[in-house]
């Protein structure tokens, strides 16, 4: 069995890495002859060629001899090998319109496709993500973000911290002023933001004390679903029906972005979903929130003021009220700064690689020597030129693109 890492080709490029070297030389002592590991050269990667030869890893320039090919984020339609297995992160499984063209092309060269996003275990849980990371350095990037907007303190930005530990000692530089701060999601994002706000020190409060007390120290709240979600027909929520028939609820976000100032979406929205707020409501004066930390970066999603991602180079971009349109960051003290940056976890590159091949090492390459391993199976988005019984339902997706085109 031969396995490839195979170079980022998304630009910018994404310097993360599915296996470390240390992992990979772990993974060979294990499996023996069993399987041959190759690494594609990369200048941009966290862990240099170097680093893998030294860990006794093959180097090459050409990895079409891989039957089995991992990498990070979407693979370039033109870096696509024909008849092999990938496993990456689509961005596909939500019709997301920009990749339409990498699905017709992965059904088109006859590719198995494997997504990282539906990797789960026998209870539905996902077993392999950088969530956790792209939490704890999107809340970094939310309190960077606020230091910015208003000229009350400066860190520094999270890509120049070696690690989180340096992450963590930058923070409690800071004297925050007693802001609220609604964080949305208790997953592995959200989590990874409430890490941070608990190394912080900062008060986690009720949704009533949230609302209607003043503190005179920074507090936040954490919401789930049934806190902002609410039947359309009666005012009630059943989680079940919410995630079934999501078009029967509204949201009653409102209250919360008039008492808070600071927001960390971290909450995974579906299609269909209500969204937070309507992008005219940012208009009126009771609106607070001022900063946005779309850890989501779902365009088109559950917060209408992320018009786009933003990048590691210009992470921030502001919204003007009245227009809703976008202006440059800090351009105005009363428009809503938003950082939407959608490669959180290269900030931090080398830990969450580390972390994201330990889940992989765990799930994913045993997995392999599986025949028709379960977990494979139900993550296997596209196999032999044609879509899987479980994501039929991108067919019209692929369809549209094919009659666009």
């Amino acid at each position: 069995m031969k396995i490839g890492i195979i170079r980022e080709g998304k630009n910018p490029p994404d310097d993360r890495t599915p296996f470390t070297p240390d992992q990979l030389r772990e993974l060979k002592a294990k499996y023996g002859d069993q399987v041959e590991f190759m690494v594609e050269s990369s200048p941009n990667r966290c862990f240099s060629d170097e680093e893998y030869r030294e860990a006794g890893i093959s180097v090459v320039e050409d990895i079409s001899e891989a039957e089995f090919l991992f990498g990070v984020k979407e693979v370039p339609v033109a870096q696509l090998i024909p008849d092999k297995t990938y496993f990456f992160f689509s961005h596909t499984i939500k019709e997301q319109a920009y990749n339409r063209p990498l699905l017709q092309a992965v059904l088109k060269k006859n590719i198995r496709l494997v997504d990282y996003e539906v990797l789960k275990d026998e209870e539905g849980k996902r077993v392999v993500a950088f969530g956790r990371w792209a939490g704890i350095v999107g809340a970094y990037n939310a309190f960077w973000t606020y230091g910015q907007k208003t000229a009350l303190y400066e860190i520094q930005r999270a890509r120049q911290l070696k690690d989180l530990k340096e992450m963590h000692e930058e923070l409690r530089k800071v004297q925050f002023p007693p802001i609220k701060i609604v964080v949305t999601g208790s997953g592995r994002v959200g989590g990874g933001v409430k890490e941070v706000l608990d190394s912080l020190g900062l008060q986690e409060v009720n949704t009533h004390d949230f609302l209607h007390s003043y503190f005179e120290e920074p507090v936040y709240v954490v919401l789930g679903s049934s806190d902002y979600n609410r039947r359309k027909s009666d005012g009630g929520y059943d989680r079940q029906e919410f995630y079934s028939s999501p078009e029967k609820y509204e949201s009653h976000f409102q209250k919360f972005a008039e008492a808070g100032e600071l927001l960390i979406a971290a909450a995974y929205w579906a299609k269909g979903a209500p969204r937070l707020f309507r992008l005219e409501d940012i208009q009126s004066p009771d609106f607070a929130l001022s900063v946005i930390a779309d850890i989501t970066c779902d365009i088109g999603g559950s917060i209408p003021t992320t018009v786009r991602a933003s990048t590691i180079q210009s992470p921030v971009y502001d919204i003007e009220r009245e227009s809703g349109t976008e202006i440059p960051a800090f351009g105005s003290q009363t428009s809503i700064s938003v950082m939407a940056i959608d490669n959180l976890p290269c900030e931090l590159p080398r830990e969450s690689s580390a972390e994201f091949g330990r889940q992989l090492s765990h799930w994913v390459i045993p997995a392999l020597f599986e025949e028709n391993s379960a977990i494979l199976e139900r993550a296997t988005v596209a196999r032999d030129g044609d879509l899987t019984l479980e994501f039929m339902y991108l067919s019209d997706y692929v369809r549209e693109f094919n009659e666009e085109a």
